[in-house]
C-alpha cells in the first residue's frame, strides 16, 4: 500500500476536494484521482464518493480512515526511530493558533525553531475560531481555552494571567479604583462573551459586571482602546507585558486577584505514538515560553 496515496486520502476526508487535497500535496488534479483509483483498488473497495458538485467518503471509506490516519503516524515514528529520521523530524507541520497570540509569540519563535529543525516546513493558519483538528488536516493547535474534546492530548505551555489596566491619561481623569465594587462607577471595555469579571477579596469572592461605552469581540481591540484612555480593561498578561514594560499602561486592583484559569495549551490528536514533528513542536514551545512565561508580571517588575 502506497504512503503517499494514503496521506492524500486523509487529506480528501478532510477538505472533501480532491484537487484541494492534491494541491497540498504537490499534485495536479488529475494525478491526485489516479492516485485515489489506485488505493481503492489496493485496498479492493470504493472509498470516495465522487459528484460534480462534492466529494465524500463511503461507508467503507469513513472504515477506513482511521487505519489509515494510524498507519501514518506509525510510518512517522518508525522514521524516527533509524537513519535520518532518528535525527531530524521532517515534513510539512500544520499548526493552528489564535490569531494575537500567534502573531505575538509564536511566529517571532519560528526562526529558532526551524533552525533546531531544518527538514521541517510549517503551515500556519492563525484564527480565533476553534477549529477542528481532525477535519482540518492541522497536527498541532495552540489554543487558550479549555480543552473540550477528550480524544485530543492537550499539555499546558503557560498560564494565562489576567489583569485589570488602565492608561495613566485614564486614571488621571477619573481616578484609580479602590476595589472590586467601585468599578461600578468607573468606564468598563467589555470584551464579548467575557461580561463577568470575578475577583478574590477578603469577603470571598465578588462578580462584577463591568459598565460602559465600549464593547469589543478581540483582545488587541479591547487593548488598543484602553491605552486610548476609553476605560479599564481585562487583559491578558501576555497582550500588555510590553505596555505595562514602557508605561503606557498601569495594572489597577493590584491587590484583588482575578479568578481566572485561563492557560496557553499545546493540543494535538491523541494516539499511541506521536509523529516526531509534533513532538519536536511541543518540546520546543514548552521551553521557549518558559515557566514562568517571559510575559509574567513577576519577571517584568
Amino acid at each position: 500500500m502506497n504512503i503517499e496515496h494514503l496521506k492524500l486520502f486523509v487529506r480528501v476526508a478532510s477538505t472533501h476536494n480532491i484537487s484541494q487535497a492534491g494541491q497540498e500535496l504537490g499534485l495536479s488534479a488529475p494525478v491526485a484521482s489516479m492516485h485515489i483509483n489506485r488505493l481503492e483498488d489496493s485496498v479492493g473497495a470504493r472509498l470516495i464518493h465522487r459528484t460534480t458538485r462534492k466529494v465524500s467518503l463511503t461507508e467503507e471509506g469513513e472504515v477506513f480512515l482511521p487505519h489509515a490516519e494510524e498507519l501514518l503516524l506509525g510510518v512517522d515514528a518508525a522514521l524516527a526511530s533509524v537513519g535520518k529520521g532518528a535525527e531530524r523530524p521532517q515534513g510539512t507541520l500544520r499548526v493552528t493558533a489564535p490569531a494575537s497570540f500567534g502573531r505575538m509569540h509564536l511566529m517571532p519563535a519560528l526562526k529558532g525553531f526551524l533552525k533546531e529543525n531544518p527538514d521541517l516546513s510549517v503551515d500556519i493558519q492563525l484564527t480565533d475560531s476553534m477549529i477542528d483538528l481532525i477535519d482540518g488536516g492541522f497536527d498541532v493547535a495552540i489554543r487558550d481555552a479549555e480543552l473540550q474534546d477528550s480524544s485530543l492530548i492537550a499539555k499546558k505551555l503557560a498560564v494565562d494571567e489576567r489583569i485589570m489596566c488602565a492608561s495613566p491619561e485614564y486614571i488621571e481623569k477619573y481616578g484609580l479604583p479602590e476595589n472590586p465594587e467601585s468599578l461600578r462607577q468607573h468606564q468598563c471595555i467589555g470584551q464579548s462573551g467575557l461580561k463577568i469579571w470575578t475577583f478574590d477579596t477578603p469577603q470571598g469572592q465578588v462578580n462584577i459586571k463591568g459598565t460602559g461605552s465600549i464593547r469589543v469581540n478581540h483582545g488587541e481591540a479591547v487593548r488598543d482602546a484602553c491605552l486610548d484612555g476609553l476605560g479599564i480593561a481585562k487583559c491578558a498578561t501576555w497582550l500588555v507585558h510590553e505596555n505595562l514594560k514602557r508605561g503606557e499602561l498601569v495594572q489597577v486592583l493590584q491587590d484583588y486577584r482575578l479568578v481566572d484559569g485561563a492557560a496557553i495549551w499545546v493540543v494535538y490528536p491523541s494516539a499511541r505514538l506521536v509523529a516526531p514533528k509534533v513532538r519536536a513542536f511541543v518540546d520546543y514551545f514548552s521551553q521557549y515560553y518558559g515557566k514562568p512565561p517571559y510575559w509574567s508580571l513577576e519577571l517584568n517588575q
